[in-house]
């Protein structure tokens, strides 16, 4: 197949790659890489074999390595080239540059130095996994990679915790079951949880129940190959008055109306000074 040499206007194209099937890029991002001046990719082993694959001769181009490593010295390289004049192509390992991936400063620069950024937009495992995870699409929250250490994650986890959106996270398979184990003790057993990996590869698999279940399952049959978990959205609950006494009757119990007040109104979410009236009230009443 050939593919459309064209002429680009200088400016960084951002192209995404196959998270699996090699028949998932687009069209026009095998436009850009036939056409582009200059190549850059986070794996510059995993671009030469992809434009093979579909034929794209690089008739002299290198690929360009960018990476975490050795961003700060080679994004002024690549702006260099797009400031000469110059057409610049990043793809990612996998998947759409930017999504976690180093990418982002490159772009950031580029555009800090009044120089145009654009996209070959296509596959993207956020938005794979969204689709096969059997939970709600309507809102979602990316959070990438949590901290590897355990008091780190399960506080990264509780700062998402009330979240009304499915989450999305990252992991490496060895650490599948670490994360899960964090999600049961932080959201509860029952929070409905995805686990995708293998995306559109040949043993792309979704496990999908409570979280207790899943982690069984991983621990039962540890999971191969990088994953995605999503977790559903937290139970939205609506806090009455009734609710709001009792957890002020406990509340004290222990403490001055003012911290009290404070407290509950920081379990429950609602307005402080709501609670603290309802607080007075119930003083005022015995």
């Amino acid at each position: 197949m050939n593919f459309r040499q064209q002429t680009l206007a200088p400016a960084l194209y951002l192209v995404a790659t196959p998270i699996g099937s090699a028949r998932d890029i687009t069209l026009r991002a095998l436009d850009v890489l036939a056409s582009a001046d200059v190549l850059a990719a986070e794996d510059t082993r995993n671009l030469r074999k992809l434009m093979e694959i579909h034929g794209i001769p690089l008739e002299g181009r290198r690929v360009l390595p960018y990476h975490d490593h050795n961003g700060s010295e080679m994004r002024p390289k690549l702006i260099e080239h797009v400031r000469s004049g110059r057409s610049v192509a990043y793809a990612s390992d996998a998947g759409t540059p930017l999504i976690a991936d180093p990418g982002y400063h490159l772009a950031s620069e580029m555009r800090a130095a009044g120089l145009a950024v654009t996209t070959a937009p296509g596959p993207s495992a956020v938005i794979t996994a969204l689709s096969l995870s059997a939970l709600p699409t309507d809102q979602f929250h990316f959070a990438g990679f949590l901290p590897n250490a355990k008091a780190a994650r399960q506080s990264a986890l509780m700062g998402l915790r009330d979240l009304s959106a499915t989450l999305i996270l990252y992991e490496a398979p060895g650490r599948v079951e670490d994360l899960l184990t964090d999600i049961c003790e932080v959201y509860g057993g029952e929070r409905p949880v995805s686990l995708c990996r293998e995306l559109t590869k040949r043993f792309e698999e979704v496990r999908h129940g409570r979280a207790e279940d899943v982690l069984d399952s991983v621990r039962a049959t540890p999971p191969k190959g990088e994953c995605v978990v999503l977790i559903g959205r937290a139970e939205t609950t609506e806090v009455t008055d009734d609710m709001i006494r009792a957890a002020l009757q406990t509340a004290l119990e222990t403490m001055r109306i003012k911290d009290a007040a404070t407290a509950v109104s920081g379990s429950l979410s609602v307005p402080r000074r709501q609670v603290y009236q309802i607080a007075l009230d119930m003083k005022s009443d015995g």
